[in-house]
């Protein structure tokens, strides 16, 4: 398969740039030491396909403004604890007493509500779309067993929005995509046909193993060469054209479309969900008062610049210094799947 790209690459004859949009493909991808087989001059971006990273220093706050109030406990992930907020993160808040409690499943909220009918439950929903059938299906569980007092703050991404944002910014030269599998799994490969269409960007959708991930960038190459601009689908097993029609339907029952704020891109319309007006009455925001300062990203950090593929992580003056796994300045460091923590764990590919 290297040789295939290698040939490919030739053929094409001019440098390429391609962005692997999902987090996972970012940590698979160094973990395979993929950059290092690929030919000088076939550069790979990684974007901002990390929902922890993304979410805004207002979310955080807002969420810990919630589990500050007398009558809530806040529910979370545990990925979400570390990242920074304004002042402090969700971790922090639990230490001097807020009331936070780490779930595995928007599930697991109902059972803390039925066992504190006296406090209101408040769900801190983030994730892109393929962790939004799971709180639609709770929202619908709870209506359904009459559980009033779980609630939901959604801070849910949809990531079609956000790369046509990329491709209109002209910041960076991106020739194709190699788009995320686990949300396409929900959503299909339609929604990122404007991409194609409109941007004459080659797409492939792709798995997580390395041999996914370099037949994807093999299918990529050839688009490319062949002058064509479409979506395809590698990771055939799981994702299809038309994603998970019900899982989009449950999703839609409840939530729609609204203007979000992403961390260190600003606000991009229609990238987020919010709850419909007819369950106005699960939403947070609505149920309870609360506000919020606006606070700048901290300074020097590229976390920005890195999510929007301008700049590679080890470009940060703080990488490395000031920003570590351990002590995060930038959301980019906090996750996993973060952008900044991959190339701090993975460093012998770094320069890459």
């Amino acid at each position: 398969m290297i040789d295939l790209i290698n040939k490919l690459y030739k053929k094409i004859g001019r440098p390429l740039s391609i962005m692997e949009v999902c987090g996972t493909h970012t940590v698979a991808i160094f973990k395979h030491g993929i950059r290092s087989l690929l030919p000088d001059g076939l550069k790979l971006l990684s974007g901002p396909g990390c929902p922890v990273c993304v979410t805004s220093i207002k979310d955080i706050d807002k969420a810990i403004a919630f589990s500050m109030l007398a009558d809530v406990i806040l529910c979370t992930f545990g990925d979400m604890m570390r990242v920074p907020g304004g002042r402090k993160s969700l971790a922090e808040a639990k230490a001097e007493g807020a009331s936070i409690r780490v779930v595995y499943s928007p599930m697991d909220c109902l059972k803390v509500a039925a066992e504190n009918k006296d406090k209101k439950i408040v769900f801190f929903s983030a994730g892109f779309e393929t962790t939004a059938p799971a709180a639609s299906g709770t929202i619908f569980e709870a209506e359904m067993a009459g559980v009033n007092n779980f609630f939901i703050y959604s801070a849910h991404k949809l990531v079609p929005p956000a790369l046509n944002v990329l491709l209109q910014s002209g910041e960076v030269k991106i020739d194709g995509f190699l788009l995320p599998g686990h949300v396409s799994t929900i959503i299909g490969a339609s929604p990122y046909k404007s991409i194609s269409d409109k941007y004459k960007k080659s797409c492939v959708i792709t798995g997580f193993s390395a041999d996914d991930i370099l037949a994807g960038i093999t299918m990529l190459l050839n688009q490319i060469a062949e002058g064509r601009a479409t979506v395809e689908i590698q990771h055939k097993s799981v994702v299809t054209e038309a994603g998970n029609p019900k899982a989009v339907e449950f999703i839609n029952k409840y939530f729609e479309p609204a203007d979000s704020y992403w961390r260190g891109i600003g606000l991009l319309p229609d990238s987020g969900l919010r709850l419909r007006d007819k369950y106005k009455h699960r939403d947070a925001e609505f149920v309870f008062e609360i506000n919020v300062d606006e606070v700048e990203e901290p300074k020097g950090c590229l976390c920005g610049l890195v999510l929007r593929g301008v700049k590679i992580p080890s470009e940060c003056p703080l990488f490395g210094k000031s920003c570590t796994p351990e002590k995060p300045v930038g959301a980019c460091m906090v996750s996993t799947e973060g952008s900044c923590a991959a190339y701090y764990k993975f460093h012998n590919d770094i320069d890459r």
